[in-house]
């Protein structure tokens, strides 16, 4: 009887193994106009949302917007392919608009004084989870855009912020094949 007993949970236990659990996390890799990989956005699944780690360098220093784009495209050099802000609810734009904001809208992010960012952020109410509500993987996925200046927090359409000029694709892993990934040279400098 001991033995059937282990036996079949040993069955259990492997069969919840086997079982594909939904992909909570993935890797964007983000690229500048030239076409050159300036960087990585690591994208995991929180409790508020999605949590967004910058990795990236080659940017003037200073302060640039950061939002969440609508297409999943980054055609190069003015990365037009991705659309508009993402933005689900019809909310206005900007994170300091009182009928806003998009769910697409971010913090400014930071470059050092030498060129590179790496900071934290979290994209709220929104998922990497198939078929959910505010999902960034849905419909053909989504951007991750940074612009050339700051985002105002107010201006419509999109807080005033300047050319696009980094842009990062967020798909369904689904479709990607086999293929050699690029140096990310945020990266390479730490090891």
């Amino acid at each position: 009887m001991r033995f059937l007993l282990i036996a079949f949970s040993i069955c259990v236990l492997t069969a919840c193994q086997l079982t594909k659990q939904p992909e909570t996390a993935r890797t964007v890799e983000m690229y500048n106009r030239e076409g050159d990989m300036v960087g990585t956005a690591k994208l995991s699944e929180d409790p508020d949302g999605v949590k967004v780690k910058f990795e990236m360098e080659g940017l003037i220093p200073g302060f640039h917007g950061l939002h969440i784009h609508e297409i999943g495209e980054c055609e190069p050099p003015d990365f037009k392919s991705a659309g508009n802000h993402y933005n689900p609810e019809n909310k206005k734009h900007g994170l300091l608009h009182p009928d806003g904001p998009h769910i697409g809208d971010l913090p400014n992010i930071e470059a050092d004084s030498s060129g590179k960012v790496d900071t934290e952020q979290t994209i709220n109410d929104a998922t990497l989870l198939e078929g959910k509500k505010n999902s960034l993987i849905d419909k053909g996925g989504t951007s991750i855009v940074i612009t050339a200046e700051p985002d105002d927090g107010l201006s419509q359409i999109s807080g005033d912020s300047g050319q696009r000029i980094i842009c990062g694709e967020i798909k369904d892993d689904k479709d990607e094949t086999d293929e050699e990934e690029p140096t990310n040279p945020a990266e390479t400098e730490k090891k």
